[in-house]
């Protein structure tokens, strides 16, 4: 009714604010349509993310800072709190391979889409030739297990070591030993933090994430059982990017899981994601069921 008569009228702003408000609904259905297409148990997890660089030294330890920005501002722009838990930072600049959190609703099912190896083809900034470079970068994405997940880790289990933070070029940036790395003995995970001044949080950081390796562990495990060899374990792999960011000789994001493209690096290096993971969370569930195993009647 209200349309009808912004047209009759040719009332430019109302109909501005009707298109407004539809984008609005739009938006909300097609975030409720994601939500009820991620079921799995953990889907509605926070995420822990880590970020590790790959050969290249500070080219690859640039691009995995750059990452880090990726996600912390997307983060930021859903409403998500961040915190980092381990950073080791780059002989010269970015970052070696950091670990953080991000706490929200669904935030795993969401971010467990960016799982895998991250290329990057671009003019260096580093080479004074100003010759182009292709960087790797792998991420990790694990669910932050709560109470709703039973995870029994044993004080016998673990060898607990302290240290002095350190920050770039080595420097001590604690005059205590703050820092906490835990061992896992029966698997031998090892897991630090190092950003909280207090040993006591840095502890408690470093059990969230060896919480949510040993679930990971235990259900890569069940799934190996299950289908011998999963395809996510194929995209962790060097070998095989899940998605390619090309900024030169011409501007592109490329996902080659879902073939999801977006030409505005910028933007997604700025933390627009959303269409990549609506494009996997889509092809996941697009895809067909394993067969059920065949049961021999005896004839």
């Amino acid at each position: 009714m209200f349309l009808d008569l912004a047209v009759e009228e040719e009332d430019h702003k109302a109909l501005k604010d009707v298109a407004s408000e539809l984008a609005k609904l739009e938006e909300t259905f097609r975030d409720w349509e994601l939500k009820l297409l991620l079921g799995a148990e953990e889907d509605q997890l926070n995420a822990i993310v880590t970020i590790h660089a790959g050969a290249g030294g500070t080219e690859a330890q640039d691009w995995t800072e750059i990452l880090l920005r990726m996600y912390l501002r997307y983060a930021e722009r859903h409403g998500f709190k961040s915190e980092t838990i381990d950073l080791l930072p780059g002989d010269e600049a970015g970052v070696k391979s950091v670990t953080f959190t991000v706490t929200g609703p669904y935030a795993f099912g969401y971010l467990k889409s960016e799982s895998g190896i991250h290329r990057l083809v671009r003019i260096s900034p580093f080479d004074a030739s100003g010759r182009r470079h292709t960087s790797f970068a792998a991420v990790q994405v694990l669910p932050e297990v709560d109470d709703r997940i039973d995870i029994d880790i044993q004080e016998k289990d673990l060898r607990i070591d302290t240290f002095r933070a350190s920050g770039p070029g080595g420097q001590h940036v604690n005059k205590t030993s703050s820092a906490v790395r835990l061992t896992h003995l029966p698997t031998n995970l090892v897991v630090s933090s190092q950003t909280e001044r207090s040993q006591h949080r840095n502890k408690e950081l470093a059990m969230k994430v060896l919480r949510a390796r040993l679930y990971n562990l235990e259900k890569q495990k069940q799934e190996t059982k299950k289908h011998e060899l999963q395809e996510s374990q194929k995209d962790i792999s060097w070998g095989s990017q899940i998605r390619s960011y090309t900024m030169q000789p011409y501007q592109l994001v490329k996902d080659h899981r879902t073939k999801y493209e977006a030409g505005n690096v910028s933007a997604v290096l700025d933390g627009d994601l959303d269409g990549f993971i609506e494009a996997y969370i889509l092809s996941e569930e697009a895809k067909p069921e394993p067969p059920a195993a065949v049961k021999s009647n005896g004839h």
